[in-house]
């Protein structure tokens, strides 16, 4: 029988981070030469859980913003994606478990949005359950195709007016 660890357990799993690092050989031609801040996921859940009601934040503009503390020339935006992957799901699995404390205040996951102001279909519960938060918090939501975009997100972006 295998045990399999919940979200929290995995986002401990990361001891070494935040590192900055030389940008890799490969990532150069597009971002040329300089550093590559890899995010801790507290650092990541932090930026997330500091997104109030009615403002957004992109997966980018976190790395960004990791990036900047780090003094580094850019942020490893795969990983903050993977990370704020886990923070949502570690957040939902603490909301609906056994252990969930009425009034704990959680992360809210569903403002962190893909590039572009785009919803995340990995988050718990998918478009549906993304769109209908956000929704909840006076935000409009946008068919494009068959991607869904909350509509003027720049405006709302955290650090934005």
């Amino acid at each position: 029988m295998s045990t399999r660890k919940g979200w929290r357990d995995r986002l401990a799993g990361y001891p070494n981070l935040p590192n900055v690092k030389a940008i890799p050989p490969a990532m150069r031609a597009r971002h040329g030469e300089g550093t590559i801040a890899t995010p801790s996921p507290g650092e990541v859940e932090e930026a997330m859980r500091g997104v109030p009601e009615g403002r957004l934040a992109t997966v980018f503009g976190i790395g960004e913003e990791i990036a900047a503390r780090h003094h580094a020339t850019i942020g490893c935006t795969v990983t903050t994606a993977i990370f704020a992957h886990m923070v949502a799901h570690a957040t939902e699995e603490a909301m609906t478990g056994a252990s969930h404390a009425p009034g704990t205040p959680h992360t809210p996951y569903w403002r962190t949005l893909k590039i572009g102001g785009e919803l995340n279909p990995k988050y718990p519960g998918g478009i549906e359950a993304q769109m209908s938060r956000l929704e909840a918090e006076g935000h409009t939501v946008v068919q494009r195709g068959k991607r869904y975009f909350v509509e003027d997100f720049a405006q709302k972006l955290v650090g934005t007016r």
